[in-house]
């Protein structure tokens, strides 16, 4: 377990990235959006994605990973949008946020 600690201290990026996959899979019920179907949706897919994808870097990293979470930070920051849920506060303000980080940290 130490050899995984230490992994998580230099790839703090990619711990944090997995809390914030975490964090959108569960922000629909925490935030009260898990309703607005294209909304909730969204969070579950792309959080599911970009926890994999940190997961994937802690255990042996590859570039793809980071463009991968790239891709999909720019996604969560035009979905709301190009999904019509622009209107649900709480869903686009977080996936903004948490789009924005996780665009950050890949690069």
């Amino acid at each position: 377990m130490t050899g995984f600690w230490q992994t998580l201290s230099r790839r703090w990026q990619d711990g944090l990235n997995l809390l914030l996959g975490i964090w959108l899979i569960l922000s629909p019920w925490v935030l009260a959006y898990a309703t607005v179907q294209y909304a909730a949706w969204n969070a579950y897919a792309v959080g599911v994605v970009i926890a994999v994808a940190a997961v994937a870097a802690l255990v042996a990293f590859h570039e793809w990973e980071e463009w991968v979470n790239l891709l999909f930070g720019v996604w969560l920051i035009v979905s709301p949008w190009l999904l019509k849920f622009d209107t649900v506060t709480a869903a686009l303000w977080n996936q903004i946020a948490v789009g924005l980080v996780v665009g950050i940290l890949a690069g």
